[in-house]
């Protein structure tokens, strides 16, 4: 009896340990795929001065946003059809395929077509994390991983200029990609031999044309935010072209989605009440995170004089206030069982953070504009997982990947849509107070300048000073339109359903919940490996 009572225990300490080796993999993995942005965008002056085509500078960034959100909704269905794992360590050796390819680059041609290929291979990295993490734990449970998620974001965001910087420096621009290979090889290595999942027998065929459809849809609607007000103006017929050809994919997508046998996004999901106001609230969080990550370090370095190396640090009240608060979160929602309070609190932190940051002006201070910087993030806190937990807590294990992978969507397109609409805003902004401040030649002038220390120091002292004011100006438009479309997330927030998560007790029967939120089922737990 002693024997039985200790392999039961050995049997409890196992499973723990077992789900943090998975997870530590399955972080290394995302930490691929965030940190790979970071950290060219720091290399990205010494490529160019290498390879030329400063013309498409842009693309670099661009071919790697658009393969991405075009393929994260294909991985997550081709995940739940034929099976998790396969389809993970796909996608990290594109990844790693795409990195090799992208070191290997001998012009700007080169290189665009190359990130595209490591783009693909990153919009398989995050989904398939965000789905396995959905397969193995249950939603009570995920909570004690949180602060692992937010702390991998933050070392990527904080971590990422810090070391593209210094690989650029001392080891050459290249090897800004070759980093990825030795990580790469160790989440291999780890994820086939730690991680088993029951295999999966798909029962119908891809859904080719509504991939297509979508694929059309997304690369449309990322090129518009991409290029309107940048590239061509928002009424050119480029831009409107762009607009139809999105309108017109995105209902031929929705009709073919209502025919096809297994298809790549079913609607279905949008049913659940729950699923479709996380989807809203996580494109919201998008739209506020990427802009706030953008024209903050512009704002500390512009206005504030802060060095650019250091561009990371500027953002470290926001991303530990993150960081923190979404870890009490995870906590409290795995103790408790309770979530629906998160998503308020979150959205109305996120409001007043953002509102707070838009009244930053020449005079405010560091310490300051950090303060307002941990509001925002303390919002993003509450809201980054819990968006995700909730989102995959409303559809049936079989739409895990969907579910997933729509998550991370929505996110995705929140973000280009918060960089576009903010940057319009902003660039405007800075013009006209240039302008009217200077004159339009010497603006002109003025505006041709680095968004840096070092070269506004060089101006003259009038100049300096109306470019800092029109800095100014610029981030508190952007932040101002930040914290209107805030309000819609902390509106939707009042309405989400608090239904029981998956691991609390008994799983709910169909009559449960609202939607397919009743439907769920318990989490394979005995497919980790011991």
């Amino acid at each position: 009896m002693a024997d039985m009572t200790k392999t039961a225990d050995a049997s409890k300490e196992v499973k723990p340990r077992s789900v943090r080796v998975v997870l530590m993999a399955l972080m290394i993995a995302m930490l691929l795929a965030m940190l790979d942005n970071m950290i060219i965008g720091t290399a990205m002056p010494t490529i160019v001065g290498e390879l030329g085509g400063l013309e498409h500078l842009s693309w670099v960034v661009t071919a790697y946003t658009l393969a991405t959100a075009a393929s994260t909704p294909i991985w997550g269905k081709i995940g739940d059809m034929y099976g998790r794992k396969g389809s993970f360590l796909t996608s990290i050796v594109i990844f790693l395929i795409g990195s090799v390819l992208s070191g290997m680059a001998q012009d700007m041609g080169q290189l665009i077509g190359f990130r595209a290929i490591q783009g693909l291979g990153a919009g398989g990295l995050m989904v398939g994390v965000m789905a396995i993490i959905g397969d193995l734990i249950p939603p009570r449970e995920r909570g004690k991983y949180q602060g692992m998620m937010a702390g991998v974001m933050a070392l990527a965001m904080i971590g990422g200029p810090l070391v593209g910087g210094t690989i650029t420096d001392h080891m050459g621009w290249r090897w800004s990609f070759y980093i990825n290979l030795p990580l790469g090889a160790v989440a291999l290595a780890m994820v086939t031999a730690v991680l088993h999942l029951p295999k999966k027998k798909a029962k119908g065929k891809i859904d080719y044309l509504g991939a297509a459809l979508l694929t059309i849809a997304i690369t449309s609607t990322v090129l518009v935010t991409t290029w309107g007000g940048t590239e061509y103006a928002w009424g050119s017929g480029e831009v409107i072209g762009l607009i139809i050809v999105g309108i017109v994919s995105i209902a031929a997508f929705l009709y073919v989605e209502t025919k096809a046998a297994e298809p790549v996004m079913p609607l279905h999901i949008f049913r659940s009440r729950n699923f479709t106001l996380m989807s809203v609230i996580g494109f919201l969080v998008g739209f506020a995170m990427f802009g706030g990550v953008l024209y903050l370090p512009l704002f500390q370095q512009s206005v504030q004089g802060a060095s650019a190396t250091n561009s990371g640090l500027l953002l470290l009240p926001m991303l530990l206030s993150m960081m923190v608060v979404s870890l009490i979160a995870g906590r409290i929602t795995t103790s408790s069982g309770k979530y629906k309070m998160f998503p308020i609190v979150g959205g109305a932190l996120m409001v007043v953070g953002l509102f707070l940051l838009a009244t930053m002006d020449t005079g405010t201070t560091r310490l300051m504009s950090g303060v307002y910087m941990a509001v925002l993030g303390a919002g993003l806190g509450f809201l980054m997982q819990i968006t995700m937990l909730v989102a995959q807590n409303s559809v049936e294990m079989k739409d895990m990947g969907v579910a997933s992978s729509s998550a991370t969507l929505f996110r995705t397109l929140g973000g280009s849509f918060g960089v576009a609409l903010m940057g319009s805003l902003f660039t405007s902004q800075v013009t006209d107070t240039m302008t009217d401040r200077l004159g339009p030649e010497a603006a002109a002038k003025a505006g041709s300048a680095q968004l840096d220390a070092a070269s506004l120091a060089k101006l003259p002292e009038a100049m300096r000073d109306a470019y800092q004011h029109a800095v100014a100006a610029g981030t508190h438009s952007a932040f101002l339109l930040g914290a209107a479309i805030a309000v819609l997330g902390f509106v939707a927030a009042w309405f989400v359903k608090e239904v029981p998560l998956r691991g609390a007790g008994p799983a709910p029967t169909a009559g449960g919940g609202e939607g397919d939120e009743g439907k769920t089922a318990q989490a394979p737990q005995e497919s980790i490996a011991h």
